[in-house]
């Protein structure tokens, strides 16, 4: 049961994004040996022996309280907010971080933010002044992965598209344009794409382009809008460069768009020798990661990375929020065998 309880506690522990002060004492009370690095609100730890380090990454923070706290352990599962994204796997960590018998050098990372956008991101400021990162042959970022080995990840960008029409008096439509109209008329080209199935080593991707928000659609009631501003969201297979995901997106989308953000994606590791051995000692099915995570970060550096974690993907940011306590145990044992080699 320790790690049950274990997850219980960082549970209970609330570290919604931007305050997760509690959870970085907490860590760093459990962790028996001092950091290699500590800015107060990201710790890393390893120690080096000359042997390969293998990575673990793990975030401390969760969305918002879903009335979901306090926690509780119930019928095997551990219950409660950020159980499955990614308490559970935070809790792994700090089991594993208990011994150092491994045939590896072991690092453990630790960092906040994650839920929030990539202006919040720490990790690009932790790789510049703990440059005992790049020393990793291989980077396991705990995410909730029902486990299974998750390999590379989307691309995400996000674009603000404009449509300008003329305010009237909704009496008399006729002496406005309606920027409603405009945007719908505009938009469904958009609204009708497809996802497309992008092979990438023998992983199968699904990019998508979606509407996400509809903002500023008029003042009253009783105003036809004269503008309207729409969010559209891309999520591009590995492969294309962050210009040329904007470049595809801007010709799907046929329409003239303001970046608001990109994220590259991140290759997939399949060929690296580390991942084979991981593979294959935990007998973990491969997938495609359909999202974006901090891998990237770390392919971005050249770091063969991925996502292994013990969370269930379909209860992550739920209210029923709820890690199964046999799946924490898998992890475990699987990364715990992994490492002593």
């Amino acid at each position: 049961m320790a790690l049950a309880d274990r997850a219980l506690e960082l549970v209970n522990i609330p570290s919604v994004s931007g305050s997760e002060a509690a959870a970085y004492a907490y860590v760093k009370a459990s962790v028996p040996f001092e950091p290699a690095f500590d800015d107060g609100e990201t710790l890393l730890y390893a120690r080096r022996s000359g042997k390969p380090l293998v990575l673990l990454a793990g975030h401390l923070d969760t969305v918002p309280e879903q009335g979901n706290l306090p926690g509780r352990i119930e019928d095997g599962w551990v219950v409660g907010l950020g159980a499955s994204d990614m308490k559970g796997g935070v809790a792994v960590m700090l089991e594993l971080a208990q011994s150092s018998d491994y045939a590896f050098d072991v690092g453990y990372l630790f960092f906040p933010r994650e839920e929030l956008g990539p202006e919040w991101n720490p990790l690009p400021a932790v790789f510049e002044a703990a440059p005992l990162i790049d020393e990793a042959a291989l980077v396991i970022c705990l995410e909730p992965t029902d486990n299974t080995l998750q390999l590379g990840c989307l691309g995400n960008i996000s674009a603000r598209v404009v449509f300008e029409g003329r305010s009237a008096h909704s009496a008399r439509p006729w002496l406005g344009v309606n920027a409603i109209a405009l945007a719908l008329e505009g938009l469904r080209p958009v609204l009708g794409l497809a996802p497309v199935e992008v092979d990438v080593e023998g992983l199968v991707f699904r990019e998508v382009v979606s509407v996400t928000q509809i903002d500023d659609c008029g003042n009253a009631s009783n105003v036809i809008p004269g503008r309207v501003e729409a969010t559209l969201n891309y999520r591009y297979a590995p492969g294309p460069t962050p210009a040329e995901a904007e470049a595809r997106l801007r010709q799907l989308a046929g329409l003239e768009l303001e970046i608001l953000q990109s994220s590259h994606a991140a290759p997939v590791a399949l060929r690296s020798p580390l991942v084979a051995r991981l593979r294959e000692i935990g007998g973990l099915a491969v997938e495609p990661k359909q999202a974006w995570t901090n891998v990237a970060d770390f392919a971005g550096r050249g770091l063969d990375a991925l996502n292994l974690g013990p969370g269930g993907t379909r209860y992550a940011h739920t209210a029923d929020e709820q890690v199964e306590i046999a799946e924490l145990e898998r992890t475990y044992d699987t990364l715990r065998r992994f490492l002593a080699g």
